[in-house]
């Protein structure tokens, strides 16, 4: 008798074993295990959001480089430096909205969103992405 195993893997998804197939909770990064706690307001689908925002029409790795390891025109996102605000996520969304007139070490100001024409939706996306990535 041949088995069907066609129901397996909506089953695994449905009963929440999605994170053994890649997916997780509230996040997961580079197949850690360990489950990563997002802010109050933030979800798993804005970090997806703001990734996506953050290589394309926000433009931020034009400066501050692939995954937000930073350049030489904008500093390191993916660390727990922070230059212009503690780090925390409504901190960033302010920083993202306003921008940062003076740079503390970069050579060039950062406008505000970016210089992007993005909502702010798509800022709050961006910055938990940043977030995400800067408190692994």
């Amino acid at each position: 008798m041949k088995r069907n195993f066609n129901w397996t893997l909506p089953a695994v998804i449905f009963l929440g074993g999605g994170s053994l197939l890649g997916a997780a909770g509230p996040l997961a990064h580079d197949g850690d295990s360990a489950l990563q706690t997002l802010p109050d307001g933030v979800t798993a689908a804005m970090v997806t959001t703001g990734k996506a925002l953050f290589d394309k029409e926000g433009a931020c790795y034009t400066c501050h480089g692939p995954d937000g390891a930073g350049t030489g025109l904008a500093p390191n996102l993916s660390d727990a430096v922070w230059l212009h605000s503690d780090g925390s996520y409504p901190a960033l969304v302010t920083q993202i909205t306003d921008g940062v007139p003076q740079p503390k070490e970069s050579i060039i100001p950062m406008l505000p969103k970016g210089g992007a024409q993005i909502s702010d939706e798509q800022v709050a996306a961006i910055a938990a992405y940043v977030w995400s990535i800067s408190h692994d």
